[in-house]
C-alpha cells in the first residue's frame, strides 16, 4: 500500500511540474507578443504621412488667412504698371489692385511683401507669404514646384535697344554674340536663353539698371513686357527705343498668373472667382490704364 501512494505521489508532483513549465512557455509568449505589439506603432508616421494629400484639401493658407484676418502678398515694386510705389511711398498698379480685390473677396486685411522677385517663389513655398502677385509668366517649370491661378493678362515680349539702334538689332542674326538683358529669375532670361541661344544673356536685379546698361551701351538691349518696355522708352529722354526685332508667338506667348503653393486647390478657387470678375467687368484693365498713367506722370 506505501508503495502504490509513494508512486502516486511521484505522478501527481510529475504533472505538477509540467504545468509549471507549460504555464512559464506561455507567459513568455505573451511578453514577446506585447513587445512586438509595442513596436508596431513606429511605423504609424507612414501611414499618417500617406493621409497627409486629405489634409491639404483644407488649404492650410486659406484657413491661415482667415485665422490671422490678412492676406500677405509677395510682390517686387519695380515693375510698372503692375507693382510700383506712388509718391505717398504706397503700393500702387494693376497687379496690386488685383491683390486688393482678393483679400476683399475673402473679408481680410491686406498686406503687401517687398522683395527680390527670384525669392518670391520660394517665400510662398516656406509660408514666409501666402502668395505671389508679381507679373509671374504661368510656366510648366514653375508649374512644378508652385500652383498658378487662371491668368489675368498677357502681354507682348519687347527688345528695347539705345536709340538709334532700332534697325541695328532687328535680327537674331545681328544680336549674336551679343549681351542682352533681363531681370533676373524673369521669363524673359529664359527666353533670352531658348529664342536667342547665339547671344549672352545679362541679368541684374532691376529694370532701370538694366536701362543704363541699355542706354551706355554696354549691352545691345533688354527684354521686358510690353507695357514697361515702352514705360522705360518713355522716360528714357530719347535715349532709349524699342527695337524691329520681334519674338515669334511660340517663343513669347506668355500670361500671367498668381502664385500660390501647391495642395491649396480652394485658395486657388477664390483668387479664380476674383480673376474672372475683374477681368470680365473691366476693372483690371481700368487699373491697367490707370497704373501706366500714373508711372508715366512719376516719371517711371
Amino acid at each position: 500500500m506505501n508503495g502504490k501512494i509513494k508512486k502516486l505521489f511521484s505522478l501527481v508532483l510529475s504533472v505538477l511540474m509540467m504545468v509549471s513549465v507549460l504555464s512559464g512557455c506561455s507567459q513568455g509568449s505573451q511578453q514577446q507578443s506585447t513587445q512586438v505589439q509595442a513596436s508596431t506603432p513606429q511605423v504609424q508616421p507612414q501611414a499618417q504621412t500617406q493621409q497627409a494629400p486629405a489634409q491639404d484639401a483644407s488649404s492650410p493658407v486659406l484657413d491661415k488667412i482667415k485665422s490671422s484676418g490678412k492676406l500677405v502678398v509677395g510682390t517686387e515694386a519695380q515693375y510698372p504698371p503692375y507693382e510700383f510705389k506712388d509718391m505717398n511711398a504706397e503700393f500702387t498698379g494693376c497687379d496690386m489692385f488685383l491683390a486688393q480685390q482678393i483679400a476683399d473677396a475673402l473679408g481680410v486685411q491686406l498686406e503687401i511683401v517687398d522683395m527680390a522677385f527670384d525669392g518670391i517663389i520660394a517665400a510662398v513655398q516656406s509660408g514666409q507669404v501666402d502668395m505671389g502677385i508679381a507679373a509671374f509668366t504661368n510656366t510648366p517649370e514653375r508649374a512644378e514646384v508652385i500652383d498658378f491661378s487662371a491668368l489675368y493678362e498677357t502681354s507682348q515680349q519687347l527688345l528695347i535697344v539705345k536709340a538709334g539702334n532700332a534697325d541695328l538689332y532687328s535680327t537674331k542674326e545681328a544680336l549674336a554674340g551679343k549681351q542682352v538683358g533681363a531681370q533676373k529669375g524673369t521669363i524673359q532670361s529664359q527666353l533670352i536663353t531658348s529664342a536667342l541661344p547665339q547671344s549672352t544673356l545679362f541679368e541684374l536685379e532691376k529694370y532701370p539698371a538694366l536701362a543704363l546698361e541699355v542706354q551706355n551701351g554696354n549691352i545691345a538691349g533688354l527684354v521686358v513686357d510690353a507695357a514697361v518696355g515702352e514705360a522705360l522708352v518713355a522716360t528714357s529722354e530719347g535715349k532709349l527705343e524699342v527695337s524691329k526685332f520681334a519674338f515669334s508667338a511660340e517663343e513669347a506667348s506668355f500670361g500671367k498668373s498668381v502664385v500660390i503653393a501647391k495642395g491649396n486647390e480652394p485658395l486657388v478657387d477664390v483668387v479664380n472667382q476674383v480673376i474672372e470678375k475683374v477681368t470680365s467687368d473691366g476693372s483690371y484693365q481700368k487699373a491697367y490704364d490707370d497704373a501706366v498713367a500714373l508711372a508715366a506722370s512719376m516719371g517711371l
